[in-house]
């Protein structure tokens, strides 16, 4: 169930209530592809860190260990001990990322594994099999994430066959949530919007799959090589399309000045590899900007990454420290980056949540994206 608590503008500030728990929107889902946050990030960490949702990769769990594997485990909330809500995507996205590993039909993609080499298909059929067996609380629909660079044409049937996949998603999402060995029998199926550029199909393609009455809906196939203002234009031209009264997730964004726009435009849902990516290699987040602790001026900086900031890193270890262990490839170093960067999103996440309710969200947007422009 979804519920609107306040808006401002188009900006919604709602709550989710899932078999596994309420999630608060917006929210930014913290990404473990493979069950795991990448730089030895453990679950008691995303407890501590406000993690609200973890988001993890059907095509990679797939590859390895493979979902039956999962699901003699008990499903991945048991398998990564995690109690909390779970979003899978559907390996949609790495039609669009394998490109030179699949090739696309009217049954599914057949992919070259990017591990091994080996033959897999993967059609909606399969894909929701998978996600019913890694029983994830949201689901998303199985669908062709085409190049903003690509043809009308192309994209104009890629959008169409994705709605077709849609449709046979729904009936086997439906089949499998009755089914008695089913460990998740209440998982929730999220549609995506696809159309890159042109607005015209997007807005179509919107309108056609809100008839389809599902529990979510996403945007898919932006920050893939567009520029931000065509992005913010396909965001406040399509989801106004998109039903108000459901959550609407925008896939694989981004920074946080995406996310403050993104939620200026009516997004619920968010995730990027962003913190994590950038923890791991010293690029971290702050409230006056991003530093790079490998800059030779943190050497013996005995601050924390972010003065205040609350996360278990800046609670206790410097930044001279961490770059120290950075510099001697200690993997706790990339371990502390990331709890700090994903901590920075979530607190930012609840930030925007209470401007939200305090009906002062546009106040708030300014004065972050100013701090954030500062060189800390």
């Amino acid at each position: 169930m979804y519920q609107i608590l306040k808006t401002e503008g188009r900006a919604k500030r709602a709550q989710m209530t899932t078999v596994h728990g309420v999630i608060q929107t917006p929210v930014f889902m913290n990404v473990g592809t493979v069950a795991a946050i990448k730089g030895a990030v453990a679950t008691e960490d995303l407890e501590k860190i406000g993690t609200q949702v973890e988001l993890s990769n059907t095509y990679h769990l797939h590859v390895r260990p493979g979902d039956e594997v999962v699901k003699k485990m008990g499903g991945l909330h048991r398998f990564m001990s995690w109690n909390k809500p779970i979003l899978t995507d559907s390996g949609g996205f790495q039609v669009f990322s394998l490109a030179g590993l699949r090739k696309i039909k009217e049954e599914g993609v057949y992919f070259h594994s990017h591990i091994d080499g080996r033959k897999i298909f993967m059609g909606p059929e399969e894909s929701m099999q998978i996600q019913s067996n890694l029983a994830s609380t949201i689901a998303m629909a199985f669908d062709e994430c085409p190049s903003s660079v690509a043809e009308r044409d192309y994209v104009q049937a890629s959008v169409e066959r994705t709605t077709r996949w849609l449709e046979r998603c729904c009936t086997k999402m439906s089949e499998l949530n009755m089914r008695e060995d089913t460990i998740n029998k209440e998982q929730l199926l999220f549609g995506i919007n696809q159309g890159a550029i042109f607005a015209d199909i997007r807005i179509e393609h919107a309108k056609v799959i809100a008839d389809m009455n599902l529990d979510g809906y996403a945007v898919g196939g932006l920050a893939v090589g567009e520029s931000h203002a065509q992005m913010y234009h396909i965001l406040e031209e399509t989801v106004p399309y998109l039903p108000q009264n459901k959550p609407t997730y925008l896939m694989g964004v981004g920074t946080p000045a995406n996310i403050l726009e993104g939620v200026e435009r009516g997004v619920d849902f968010f995730d990027c590899v962003y913190p994590t990516r950038n923890g791991r290699h010293a690029h971290l987040y702050t409230n006056f900007g991003k530093i790079n602790l490998m800059n030779a001026q943190y050497e013996t900086d005995d601050r924390p990454i972010e003065e205040g900031c609350q996360c278990p890193t800046c609670k206790r270890y410097s930044r001279g420290y961490i770059r120290h262990l950075l510099k001697a490839k200690e993997m706790l170093g990339m371990r502390l980056c990331v709890i700090h960067n994903l901590y920075f999103y979530n607190k930012m996440m609840e930030e925007i949540r209470n401007a939200l309710d305090e009906g002062c969200f546009m106040e708030y947007k300014k004065h972050k994206l100013e701090g954030m422009q500062q060189n800390p």
